[in-house]
């Protein structure tokens, strides 16, 4: 058999490269032949361009026979397109030391039949001719495209939704201020019996409507990969006290038994996010008092130390009741998302059976796991275990804890605000006339005096005379918004102090608003505002917050 010059190239590469014997190479190497057979499109040109070998599949592929190739100038079928990268790509090629190469470029060249075709090219310089290995990847990248954009309208999609939930949540929460702020001002007034039944059950129906807005938005933030965990040095039993406060008061108005056992190292400051696991007892206590017709709810908290790893503590939160409880089936659903026990529950109580599966989803992205168990008819009981880690020692701890309350017993009471007896001068931005409204029948009978304003820019004018210990700031406003107005605030605080040389009095801002997502509360931080209290807000959150502030207690 005749042997070509490309015949002795390849022999020559693979007994100086490969190390193979020239007798094995000589044998080994049959150029035509592997050219006839290969899948892929071989291809020799010389560094003119001109084509000198092509494999047969490059009629397969493009239609065009070697015999038509041959001799021709190989870009003449590129894309006009691709000739800038290309070119930049080739001159790569013909520039690399012999044993170097190109690997992984795409471009589109052209078939017999006028369409185009996407190749994936390797090359490599050897001597003065190029040798190529081409793939025909058309179908690849057209899937390639198809999954971009697929995957870009999903991210729209979610996006829309995000976008959609957020503003529903707004405008849901702009009137629901409206109901639980004026009924927790009206619980506040003399009633016959019969006013505070029908009154309590309106509150109780706000506080699960704003539940039923929380949990949608959650389970929007866990779908979209959007809900944080955000750990922060925190002491664990005052996190947790407000949560089974008011689980104690629900479960006692239903005259129920609310028993509390904590362990012997269930306190201390920890490293974890209070506020999502608050949102777990939280949710576990409600439902807990929820399906109890009678007996007791009862809360136990467990700290173990070094598990289930040296420097590692274990929290066990467990929730037991004696309510109707639910059978294993049941059980095995019971963490989906729109999952309850039975129908029969659903009629009976409500809800969407959202909560334990937001429950589930924050104790994984903590590192716990969440457990249940239940008979019916006579209970269940829900635990919860979480690693936390301690930010000091407990016997650190309780040295502290022992020293704080000696310097308060020493320490002399405190004036509800230093040096001044007349009322706290409070400044509300808010448009909404409802809104207005509730706030002002909120601080009725308390220690503030209220000034309305109806916009941001209104606001940066008032503010400007130096007349207000504190403002409430409504994010979104006509004319300009709260974060425009916080931002201009805190801009002329700061021109304050360079001029004068030392630190301006900062005016206490606490940010009021319906926009409730954890970006609004971060744009809220980034603006200046010192708090930010989430509509529906009741008199106890208000009237926390402005204590907060100025120090002032409310009027029991």
């Amino acid at each position: 058999m005749s042997r070509t010059v490309d015949d002795l190239i390849i022999e020559e590469s693979l007994t100086d490269e490969l190390g193979i014997d020239p007798r094995a190479a000589e044998s080994l190497v049959d150029a035509s032949t592997f050219f006839d057979v290969s899948l892929d499109m071989l291809c020799i040109r010389d560094l003119q361009g001109r084509v000198v070998k092509v494999s047969r599949s490059w009629e397969t592929t493009l239609g065009w026979s070697p015999e038509e190739l041959e001799g021709q100038m190989l870009l003449t079928l590129l894309h006009p397109d691709d000739r800038p990268c290309t070119q930049v790509t080739v001159e790569q090629v013909e520039d690399l030391a012999s044993g170097g190469y190109v690997s992984g470029f795409v471009n589109r060249y052209r078939h017999k039949d006028g369409s185009y075709r996407q190749l994936e090219w390797q090359a490599r310089r050897y001597g003065d001719k190029i040798y190529a290995v081409a793939r025909d990847v058309t179908g690849r990248e057209a899937a390639r495209r198809e999954l971009e954009a697929a995957k870009a309208a999903a991210e729209a999609a979610s996006q829309a939704k995000t976008d959609f939930l957020a503003n529903m949540s707004h405008e849901i929460r702009t009137p629901l201020n409206g109901v639980i702020g004026l009924i927790g001002a009206l619980q506040a007034d003399d009633l016959t019996p019969r006013q505070r039944e029908l009154v309590d059950l309106i509150a109780q129906s706000g506080e699960s409507l704003e539940r039923l807005v929380s949990d949608i938005l959650d389970v929007s933030k866990v779908e979209a990969g959007q809900l944080e965990i955000v750990p922060v040095d925190m002491d664990l039993m005052d996190e947790l006290e407000p949560a089974i406060a008011t689980a104690r008061a629900k479960a006692e108005a239903r005259e129920l038994t609310f028993t509390i056992n904590v362990g012997p190292k269930a306190r201390g400051r920890f490293l974890a996010d209070a506020g999502r696991i608050r949102q777990i007892l939280t949710n576990l206590l409600s439902n807990a008092v929820k399906f109890t017709h009678e007996g007791e709810v009862t809360l136990s908290l467990n700290i173990e130390d070094d598990a289930p790893e040296p420097e590692v503590s274990q929290l066990t939160l467990t929730v037991a009741d004696t309510g109707v409880g639910f059978d294993a089936e049941a059980g095995r659903g019971l963490f989906e998302r729109f999952t309850q026990a039975d129908s029969t529950i659903t009629r009976r109580f409500g809800g969407t059976g959202l909560g334990l599966s937001i429950c589930r989803a924050l104790t994984e992205m903590m590192g716990g796991e969440i457990s249940a168990t239940s008979t019916p008819g006579q209970g269940s009981t829900f635990t919860v275990t979480l690693p936390l880690c301690r930010t000091r020692s407990l016997d650190a701890y309780d040295a502290g804890k022992v020293a704080h309350q000696a310097r308060a017993e020493l320490a002399p009471l405190r004036p509800s605000r230093a040096g001044a007896d007349a009322p706290v001068r409070v400044l509300l931005a808010e448009d909404h006339p409802v809104n207005q409204r509730v706030v002002e029948a909120m601080l009725t009978g308390q220690p503030y005096v209220l000034t309305i304003v109806e916009n941001g820019a209104e606001a940066v004018e008032a503010v400007a005379g130096g007349a207000f210990d504190v403002v409430l700031m409504d994010m979104q406003m006509p004319v300009m918004d709260g974060l425009a107005a916080t931002r201009a605030i805190r801009a002329a605080e700061a021109a304050c102090t360079a001029e004068a040389g030392q630190p301006a009095r900062r005016l206490p801002i606490l940010m009021l608003s319906a926009n409730a997502m954890p970006q609004h509360l971060e744009q809220a931080k980034d603006a200046g505002a010192d708090q930010h209290v989430s509509k529906p807000v009741t008199p106890t959150t208000l009237l926390g917050a402005l204590e907060a502030a100025v120090g002032v207690r409310a009027v029991a």
